[in-house]
């Protein structure tokens, strides 16, 4: 059993809609258990500032899929949801990312996947979510996520009050 950070993001097609569905779908895959989630918040774009804000969340999830099957299916999700890459770090519907799996265990490098995520302790919008969830996680260098905190790069980041409820109610 794996215990997994993941991070959410959109910024089209009604961005908080496309983070609630998915939600919901990873908390309907019979592999997976969401434990927590965070907040939604709006960030300005990571790449060309010529797209809207996006919408970003960050959820802890337990699951019994290796890595690169949680993987799959997060690409899968992606690609139901109508994603299609048209720059980097471009517009999205749907973004779903392994940012860390198992505090202080877990370092991956395959062509497909990097865990601890390579941007995540420098993304305001990553590090600020997951902390609201899971204060205490550990780097795998024994560290406390929030150390990174003086890493991050600036999004104008500010969390959306009213939606912070009921997240996995229907979108």
């Amino acid at each position: 059993m794996y215990q997994v950070l993941i991070g959410l993001g959109s910024n089209l097609q009604d961005p908080v809609a496309q983070i609630k569905r998915a939600m919901n779908t990873l908390s309907a895959h019979s592999h997976i258990t969401l434990i927590k989630h965070s907040s939604l918040y709006s960030s300005l774009p990571q790449g060309p500032q010529d797209q809207n804000t996006f919408i970003n969340a960050v959820i802890c999830i337990s699951t019994t899929l290796a890595p690169q099957q949680l993987l799959q299916v997060l690409q899968s999700i992606e690609q139901d949801h109508g994603r299609i890459k048209t720059r980097h770090w471009g517009e999205r519907c749907i973004d779903l990312d392994i940012l860390f799996i198992d505090q202080l265990t877990l370092h991956l490098k395959t062509p497909d996947l990097v865990v601890p995520h390579p941007h995540a302790l420098t993304r305001d919008f990553v590090l600020i979510p997951a902390l609201e969830i899971m204060p205490l996680w550990k780097l795998p260098n024994g560290e406390l996520l929030a150390s990174a905190l003086h890493n991050c790069l600036q999004h104008d980041l500010k969390k959306i009050d009213d939606t912070a409820s009921d997240l996995t109610a229907q979108a």
